[in-house]
């Protein structure tokens, strides 16, 4: 029952509507000004670069902001290789094989940066959702609205430093070189992701269910967590989550809103997010789940029905593939640690 309630508890708020707010913005307002000029084929570019915000959430300004900019340099590289990817043609299997390299190298990338959210979530959805939309508009169309999405992100990430009562100093942040096993530990992370990514996207895709890149997204959240119970938890959270976000899904759809209407939505959604992400995974998913689907019917229409079964199945098997990694991972870790027997 102690692991029930740790899985289910709802932790303490640490100015969690300010990283909302700002999320918010950041992701609303590139996509109501692509709305204003009639090029809503480009919000998914707005969309994703917009993801820069999420990181460096309640650190001091000058060292979120270097994080940022990190995160939104391997943010830019996956949405050009994602676009990439869609121009050539690659297929299903391609898109889980291209992804798979993603979750690995943007793991690899995140953890030696020390960024904060772990991991390469982000990367995945990145590239499995533009690669399998089949027509983008020019690349440097595309490009350009990532790249300027991504500085209004680092824009709003400093902006509140013109606030007295909100400002940090201005101080280069302390940093350490990663140690030998630190390091290691990255790439066995690394490894992981893209083992878990790899193995739900070829499930997903052998049994002919659309949306590969969901369960692949869904594989990599129980690999997050300074425990097992912990990352297991997780999973369940993300299963609980999506089953309550898509019942908000289906009747934010059923509403038939215009998509400036659906922008205001996305935004209120990412607000949601970020103001229980951190503190109950379950609560932040199901927000979560409606404000990824509604951003993928922007970019390319799918029936409701079929969009949220999808998104149901897909969950399902990713997380069970999780969940096997993460149990293989620390069965693995048991045998290393446990010492030979005497002979």
């Amino acid at each position: 029952m102690s692991r029930v309630r740790e899985v289910l508890r709802m932790q303490a708020s640490h100015n969690d509507h300010h990283v909302a707010l700002r999320t918010a913005v950041g992701v609303g307002v590139p996509l109501l000004l692509l709305v204003a000029v009639g090029r809503i084929d480009l919000a998914i570019f707005a969309s994703f670069g917009a993801f820069t915000g999420i990181y460096g959430r309640n650190q001091p300004h000058r060292q979120r902001l270097i994080h940022q900019a990190t995160a939104g340099a391997t943010l830019l590289v996956t949405i050009l290789a994602g676009a990439v990817a869609s121009r050539a043609g690659i297929g299903d299997w391609g898109s889980v094989a291209g992804a798979t390299l993603v979750a690995g190298a943007a793991a690899l990338v995140i953890g030696l940066s020390r960024l904060k959210p772990v991991g390469s979530l982000f990367h995945i959805f990145t590239f499995g959702a533009i690669a399998s939309v089949p027509a983008h508009p020019p690349l440097w169309q595309c490009l350009l609205t990532a790249a300027l999405t991504v500085a209004f992100a680092l824009a709003m990430s400093v902006a509140t430093r013109l606030l007295p009562s909100h400002r940090s100093p201005w101080t280069r942040p302390r940093t350490t070189p990663l140690t030998k096993p630190e390091r290691r530990a990255v790439l066995r992370e690394a490894a992981r992701y893209a083992i878990a990514a790899g193995t739900a996207g070829s499930i997903a895709t052998a049994l002919g269910i659309g949306h590969n890149y969901w369960a692949m997204v869904a594989a990599v959240v129980p690999l997050v967590g300074p425990t097992v119970t912990h990352r297991l938890g997780r999973g369940v959270n993300r299963v609980l989550g999506t089953t309550m976000g898509l019942g908000l899904t289906l009747m934010i759809l059923l509403l038939g809103l215009e998509p400036w209407a659906m922008v205001l939505v996305i935004a209120v959604l990412q607000f949601c997010t970020e103001m229980f992400v951190v503190r109950q995974y379950a609560i932040a998913q199901t927000f979560v789940t409606p404000m990824a689907l509604i951003s993928t019917e922007l970019a390319h229409p799918s029936p409701p029905a079929l969009l949220i079964q999808d998104r149901a199945i897909e969950t399902l098997i990713g997380c069970a593939v999780g969940f096997l990694v993460v149990l293989a991972a620390h069965f693995l870790s048991t045998l290393r640690a446990t010492p030979a027997p005497e002979v």
